[in-house]
């Protein structure tokens, strides 16, 4: 049997959902883990998974981090797949969910 794509836990449509609405550069996992509240150590596996699915890119910034005063970030953006992934699963997830509400 094939691989599907990485498994659709709560936290990973979270993850999927912060990362359809960020820009095009790229948003990093610390800010990914505040919009989500999903901790490190789960976190960073996601995206790991989500990036060898095709669903993720990342990159390291490029600026000095001297200049920028912290540390460098590796910043993460959903790639197409990912995108039409991404929304077909969040579908599927939510759509159920309003029908239960009506009933």
């Amino acid at each position: 049997m094939g691989n599907t794509g990485p498994r659709l836990t709560a936290q990973t449509l979270k993850v999927l959902g912060v990362l359809l609405s960020c820009s095009a550069d790229g948003v990093s996992g610390a800010e990914v883990g505040r919009e989500t509240n999903v901790l490190s150590g789960t976190l960073y596996p996601i995206l790991l998974r989500l990036e060898d699915a095709g669903w993720v890119k990342s990159r390291w910034e490029t600026e000095d981090p001297r200049e920028l005063g912290r540390p460098r970030r590796r910043l993460c953006r959903i790639t197409g797949i990912g995108m039409r992934k991404a929304r077909a699963a969040l579908r599927e997830f939510v759509l159920p969910l309003k029908e239960f509400a009506w009933r």
